[in-house]
This record gives structure tokens, C-alpha cells and sequence, in this order.
């Protein structure tokens, strides 16, 4: 199981932390880092910095949102940071929902969103393989666009550019299971938002054998410490604002995850708690079982045998979320 290192989007501005981490991440062995983009800052501009500071390791997208981009313009984002730093990029792409599509983005969310999701993998890897011109026929990301109000005018077209490599990995974020199942047969692997180690079959439904090389890769926010309940504030204060705010109380598929996982009226309370503007007991709503099931917090002997438990699973990569060297280096050594 390789380690990753999972920063995400900026909150008010830069985070001035980031780049010592990946330093830090590169030096400690980890093999990829992991920039994302909420309705923020982007996934891509910080990675290049990144990528530009660093050597060897990976740099992934976790996700760069497909709404943000017509696919064939990350694709360009893809290849172009690909050359830059040597062969080194994961493309991680999420769907994101319908509030954020619709509200920062100012467009339909896809009434098929997994054909939506499908074709633009599929553009994505047309311009990768240049192998001819990009041509879909599709519902949501036609190319040449054909459209009524178009003219009539466009031509398929090649990336001028070579790619670097045809086979970027490109990973999915999923939550629900035909979404999972979809992300099995079209994507190179997996981004789980809400990993647990002791229930990830029944919670996900997984197949008991995985495409050959498929990447599992979730998310874990980890850290080192001695009072494990203070520990896990920060774990439930970003449950908090992805259940509570991060989608429609009547569409949001965080909270609908959180309900498979047999939190479903939890989950409720800490939607109708934030929409009321009281984020602070929204976040204390949160079970600590739930926070705990799904985070590394605690001393050094509890984490070590809880990392125990996400090895013997099919993870690939653990994506660790800290802004604690000292939390980094410990799990650096524990997976030595």
C-alpha cells in the first residue's frame, strides 16, 4: 500500500504550508501528491507549482471537477503538466453535484450523469492516445459539436502536441454503486470519499476481484496525538461542511453515503442543522464512530494497528490528509 499526500483546495487564499509538505512527502518516500478544486482555487495551477519543486513523485488531481472543463481542454491540462514533470500525472476527475455544477458553474448537471461521466473519459483518452482525431457521437460531449445552434463548421481535430504518454492513469471519484461499478470497467482506479477499513465490501459492494492494476485510492485524514476525541474535531468539521453544505438537502450524495454506512439519521440532522446556520452543532452532530471509522487519529500505538486493517483491504494508495510533518513521518515509517 503506497502512501500519497492529499492537500486539497485552498481555503482564503494560498496555503503556505503546501509546498513544504510535498517536499517533506517526496523526501519521506510517499508516491504522490494530490491537489483538488472545490469553487476555489484550482487543481492543476497548484499541482505545476508543485511539480516544478519537486522530483519524483506523482502528482494527482483529486478531482479536478469534469464540469470545470470540456474534456478536451483537461486533457490539454493533462498532457501539458504530464511532459512538465516528466511522466509524473494522475488524473482524478469527480462529476461534482448539482449545486456546485449549477450554482458556480452555470450549467445543467447531467440528467445522465453517468453517460455524461463515460463520454468524457472517453474524450479524455481519444486526445491521450492521438491516434486520429477526437470523434464522439455523444449525448453530453459531442465532437465535433453538431448541436442546433452551432455552425456547422467544425472539424476533428488531433492535439497538436504529442503526448507524453498515452496512458495517463485516470482515476474516478464514485460514491454510489453503479457509479462504482461504471468506474470498474471504464477508469484505471478509484477515489472513495469515506473509506472504511472493517466494512468497505458491504458498504461498497465490491466485486471480489478487481481489474488487474486498478487503483483504490481514498482519502484518510490522519493525526498523531494523544486525546483521540480532540483529534477528531477536524475529521467532523469536514463532515461536518460536506454533509451539511456541500449539496441540496434534497441531492446530496455525501449524506447519502454517510446514510449507507448506517448513519442515515445523523446524516439528516447534520444537513437540517447547517442549512439552519448553526454549523458549529452541525459538527458536533457527528458521530465519533463514524469520525473515527474512517480517519488514523490517536497515539502511535493506535494508529499502527488501525493502518493495520487499511492494508489488509484492496487499497493501493492511501491518500493521507495532515498538515503535521511529524503525522507524515510517522506513517512514512510504519509503512516501511
Amino acid at each position: 500500500m503506497r502512501l500519497g499526500l492529499a492537500l486539497g483546495y485552498w481555503g482564503r487564499g494560498p496555503s503556505p504550508g503546501h509546498l513544504d509538505l510535498a517536499r517533506e512527502a517526496e523526501r519521506l518516500g510517499y508516491d504522490s501528491v494530490w491537489t483538488a478544486e472545490a469553487w476555489g482555487s484550482d487543481a492543476f495551477t497548484a499541482l505545476t507549482w508543485i511539480a516544478a519543486h519537486t522530483s519524483r513523485i506523482r502528482l494527482g488531481t483529486a478531482v479536478a471537477q469534469m464540469a470545470a472543463r470540456a474534456p478536451t481542454t483537461t486533457a490539454m491540462h493533462a498532457l501539458t503538466l504530464d511532459h512538465l514533470s516528466g511522466g509524473r500525472v494522475l488524473l482524478g476527475l469527480g462529476l461534482s453535484g448539482p449545486q456546485v455544477v449549477e450554482g458556480w458553474y452555470g450549467r445543467p448537471f447531467p440528467r445522465s450523469p453517468l453517460t455524461a461521466t463515460r463520454e468524457y473519459v472517453d474524450v479524455v483518452r481519444q486526445v491521450l492516445r492521438r491516434e486520429a482525431p477526437v470523434r464522439l457521437d455523444g449525448r453530453h460531449h459531442s465532437h465535433p459539436y453538431d448541436g442546433p445552434d452551432g455552425t456547422g463548421l467544425g472539424k476533428a481535430l488531433k492535439p497538436i502536441t504529442h503526448p507524453l504518454r498515452a496512458d495517463v492513469p485516470v482515476l474516478l471519484g464514485a460514491e454510489g454503486p453503479r457509479n462504482i461499478a461504471q468506474t470498474l470497467a471504464i477508469a484505471d482506479g478509484w477515489l472513495p470519499l469515506y473509506w472504511t477499513p472493517d466494512r468497505w465490501a458491504e458498504v461498497y459492494a465490491l466485486p471480489e476481484t478487481l481489474p488487474e492494476g486498478f487503483l483504490v485510492a481514498p482519502m484518510v485524514r490522519a493525526r498523531l496525538c494523544e486525546d483521540v476525541t480532540a483529534g477528531l474535531l477536524p475529521v467532523k468539521a469536514m463532515l461536518g461542511f460536506y454533509i451539511g453544505g456541500m449539496g441540496h438537502a434534497a441531492r446530496n450524495f455525501h449524506a447519502d453515503l454517510m446514510g449507507r454506512m448506517g448513519y442515515e439519521k445523523e446524516a439528516r440532522r447534520i444537513q437540517e442543522l447547517f442549512a439552519a446556520g448553526r454549523r458549529e452543532e452541525a459538527v458536533l452532530a457527528v458521530p465519533d464512530a463514524f469520525a473515527d471509522e474512517i480517519s488514523l487519529v490517536g497515539p502511535r500505538k493506535r494508529i499502527a494497528g488501525r493502518l493495520e486493517k487499511w492494508r489488509r483491504g484492496p487499497v493501493t494508495d492511501l491518500l493521507v490528509t495532515s498538515p503535521d510533518p511529524a503525522t507524515l513521518r510517522l506513517l512514512a515509517e510504519l509503512s516501511t
